[in-house]
């Protein structure tokens, strides 16, 4: 691929463990380092494969993870008296929950301010109907990846014997995702990708996603973690079009080959 997305909408290393952590219903308190080094390449290999630019922070808890995984492997002799202080995965641990802490205190703070905005001081009373409100939770990008590897891992594409190339464009997808949009309150995550025949419809239609995001023409929420994920338009068309008038698009060129399939 020529095309390299650089977003901004992309959280740091310690989410993207957290989220592995949660996904996996692993103990903070005991992570299994191979595991959960395994998984955190895994989702690097897939932002590579998606021609996206990584942080360097990035790397440096991969090289932390690789190198935790090679000091638990080292045999440990009779002789040697065990601290809970030599477990090489105690500063982690710690960091992670101080990030935990601070990122749940960041939500609280986000629901005050939206609970607020819900309170009305003038005017006359507002009658509201009593039920049990439904939970809706912010997807993460994250929670979007865990989706994309879903939809990859569903879908069969074809093989072809030729080798033929392939163009795709990023912005003609994020237009078509807006109309999909604009006739509908919300979609699914797994319906945008419903009529893409090859790899490369699907990531070209993921990338646009994560541009609608990265824009904040689109949100993306869910029940609960780890449940389906639904689609929103924030923008009316006017707005749409403001935001897109000025958006450059680069295409995607790729040579195609049974080999590459």
């Amino acid at each position: 691929m020529t095309y390299q997305l650089k977003l901004d909408i992309f959280e740091g290393p310690l989410d993207l463990l957290l989220h592995l952590i949660k996904e996996q219903k692993m103990d903070i308190h005991d992570i299994p380092v191979s595991e959960i080094s395994r998984q955190y390449l895994d989702y690097m290999g897939l932002m590579s494969d998606l021609n996206l630019e990584l942080a360097g922070e990035y790397l440096v808890m991969a090289a932390e993870l690789t190198r935790m995984k090679s000091k638990m492997l080292l045999p440990v002799h009779d002789d040697e008296d065990i601290d809970e202080g030599d477990d090489p995965r105690a500063e982690l641990t710690r960091r992670l929950l101080e990030y935990q802490r601070y990122k749940g205190a960041a939500g609280d703070l986000r629901q005050l301010e939206h609970d607020r905005q819900q309170l009305f001081s003038r005017g006359s009373e507002i009658q509201v109907e009593e039920g049990e409100e439904e939970v809706i939770v912010d997807a993460t990008v994250f929670d979007l990846f865990s989706a994309f590897k879903q939809v990859l891992s569903q879908k069969t594409f074809k093989e072809d014997i030729e080798i033929k190339i392939t163009t795709l464009s990023v912005s003609e997808r994020v237009n078509r995702v807006l109309d999909i949009l604009n006739e509908h309150d919300s979609v699914t995550f797994e319906s945008l990708f419903a009529d893409n025949q090859s790899k490369q419809e699907v990531i070209v239609t993921f990338l646009a996603l994560l541009e609608l995001m990265r824009m904040s023409l689109i949100r993306v929420q869910q029940g609960t973690h780890f449940e389906t994920i639904r689609v929103y338009r924030t923008a009316d068309r006017e707005t749409q079009e403001e935001a897109l008038k000025d958006y450059s698009d680069s295409e995607i060129d790729s040579e195609l080959s049974t080999e590459s399939l």
